[in-house]
């Protein structure tokens, strides 16, 4: 298990690395069409590789005997479980950023050429980070069930 651990925090400090590599060094900007089949390529291996560890880590996990996890109480079930209840809040919170990107670039345009239509910009803003919101509140119901 230890192994999965390692490849995946490689994978991440790559990932990483390689954003700070092209932050510092910019190069020229692909065409559109060469973006859109390149994001989906990075989704394909992404989605496979996550498939793949996946696989291979609950093989892993079940291969192990019952006797050996000493008795802490967390099932597998369990962490199914706990994993479905984070789901809404991670979804929430990317579905309110997709949300504020477009609220706030219009509300800072309203504001260049009307500052008196700040306090109505304040609520779009408000209403957009709701939805994150609305997804903790659903985890932390959720979180009471279990």
């Amino acid at each position: 298990m230890s192994w999965l651990i390692a490849l995946m925090g490689l994978s991440v400090a790559a990932t990483i690395a390689a954003g700070v590599w092209l932050e510092m060094k910019p190069r020229h900007v692909p065409p559109p069409r060469w973006l859109k089949g390149g994001v989906f390529g990075n989704l394909l291996v992404f989605g496979l590789a996550m498939a793949g560890f996946l696989y291979l880590g609950v093989q892993d996990v079940m291969a192990q005997e019952a006797a050996a996890s000493g008795g802490s109480g967390i099932s597998m079930a369990v962490g199914l479980a706990l994993i479905g209840i984070g789901l809404p809040t991670g979804l929430a919170a990317i579905g309110a950023g997709i949300a504020l990107g477009p609220v706030g670039a219009a509300a800072l345009a309203v504001i260049a050429e009307k500052p008196e239509m700040f306090g109505r910009t304040l609520i779009y803003m408000g209403l957009a980070e709701g939805i994150a919101i609305y997804g903790l509140v659903m985890s932390i119901l959720l979180l009471g069930k279990l």
